[in-house]
């Protein structure tokens, strides 16, 4: 389009402050970023123009994001609470489940379509159901692999994507695509995924004797979590002993190291990791965990995402005596393999 045709037909679409109307342009199908109208014939051989998303770039080897998407995935905090929807009431069983719609947009961040994701900690699926969610909300399906050794958690992500498939095709929706869910222990069953088949790891992790603690007016009560101590809940027998901290972080360090493996060279691992107040000090859970997956993995910490929570409930704890923090935050650590590995 030449300049001459291009501002004439900016023209056309002004209001009566003589202001381009943006939405009214957008409904004529026009390519319209920022509030500006595009000249489609001054992007590069490398660029086109993606309708209603913006310009994407070809040489994009992270994800499919246009640049308009990019920039909005780049902030450190994802202030948002999800609905409880996908079967909330049968995934709200596992204490640790995350929303299968944040895996998806951290999915859509750091994969492309087609693209394989694994989550060797898989719980009831949350991983497994966001890049399923990715066909229908996001930029396309990825293929998941994921690893849960309690029984009881597999059986639960394949009852909530039949009902969640029931009702979407009563709803007149497309089903979700079922995801590749092995029952087993991670060490075991990552032996059989292949050197760099994997282009992203998205998980939560086990937690380190995660009890917690709740502060009712003049009594403390103490309830186990539904997560329990890392090495005690999720087995079947309920009698192994809790590793100490120092344990649990030397075995994630291991894990991670033989995960790392599996990943290709431009692939990320994405990990879930709350922060815990303890026995009167806060345990800064994800730094320690940070430093020790750094210490033995070939990665390097890219970034620190926050997920910010504004529904979770709040707790008075410690009032009136002590400054206890009421915990409405996840980290999201971001790695990245070392180039020359």
């Amino acid at each position: 389009m030449a300049d001459g045709d291009r501002h004439r037909q900016s023209r056309l679409f002004t209001d009566e402050d003589g202001e381009f109307d943006a939405e009214r342009a957008r409904d004529e199908s026009l390519p319209v970023e920022d509030g500006s109208l595009i000249d489609t014939d001054d992007l590069a051989d490398h660029q086109r123009y993606v309708e209603g998303r913006g310009i994407y770039d070809e040489r994009n080897r992270v994800n499919d994001l246009t640049g308009k998407e990019w920039k909005y995935a780049t902030k450190s905090v994802i202030a948002e609470g999800y609905p409880p929807d996908l079967q909330h009431d049968l995934r709200s069983e596992h204490g640790g489940q995350k929303p299968p719609r944040l895996c998806a947009e951290l999915i859509d961040r750091f994969s492309k379509a087609g693209d394989t994701v694994l989550d060797p900690f898989a719980g009831v699926g949350g991983t497994l159901l966001g890049a399923s969610l990715c066909e229908h909300e996001r930029t396309g399906l990825r293929e998941a692999i994921g690893f849960e050794r309690n029984e009881r958690w597999v059986d639960i992500y394949e009852t909530v994507l039949e009902r969640e498939n029931d009702e979407r095709r009563d709803r007149g929706e497309p089903p979700l695509k079922p995801q590749d869910m092995r029952h087993g222990d991670c060490a075991d069953l990552i032996e059989a995924v292949p050197d760099d088949s994997v282009d992203l790891l998205l998980t939560d992790v086990p937690y380190w004797h995660m009890d917690e603690l709740e502060q009712t007016r003049n009594e403390r009560a103490t309830r186990e979590s539904k997560l329990g101590s890392f090495d005690g809940a999720d087995r079947t027998d309920g009698d192994a002993p809790a590793l100490s901290k120092a344990e649990w972080l030397a075995d994630m360090a291991e894990k991670f190291d033989r995960f790392a493996d599996a990943i290709s060279p431009a692939g990320h691992l994405v990990v879930f990791i709350g922060d815990m107040y303890r026995d009167q000090s806060y345990e800064f859970l994800s730094a320690d965990l940070a430093r020790a997956i750094e210490s033995t993995a070939p990665v390097t910490l890219a970034a620190n995402l926050i997920w910010y929570d504004p529904t979770k409930d709040l707790h008075v704890y410690g009032y009136p005596f002590s400054f206890v923090p009421s915990m409405v935050h996840q980290n999201v650590l971001v790695f990245r393999l070392e180039t020359d590995r």
